[in-house]
């Protein structure tokens, strides 16, 4: 019997907002994707709100996040994100 690891147990799927192309995540990965995408939006919005792009602080997480799926994820990465 082969014992079944993280990476092996992808099964959540997540979408490039901008090309359609998809791509299998694990459970963990997919919170980590959704929660990129949810600091994106309210970094988005303060900065909007301030009249300066970039002053947020939760681009600091957004940063993260996307180091997160370059140094665990490349394929993820590349499909999702670059």
């Amino acid at each position: 019997m082969t014992k079944q690891t993280n990476t092996d147990n992808k099964t959540e799927e997540r979408k490039n907002r901008f090309t359609g192309q998809s791509i299998m995540l694990t459970k963990e990965e997919s919170i980590i994707h959704d929660r990129l995408f949810i600091n994106e939006l309210a970094a988005t919005l303060e900065d909007k709100a301030a009249g300066v792009d970039g002053t947020s602080k939760l681009w600091d997480k957004v940063r993260k996040d996307i180091n997160y799926f370059r140094k665990n994820n490349a394929e993820a990465y590349m499909v999702l994100l670059d």
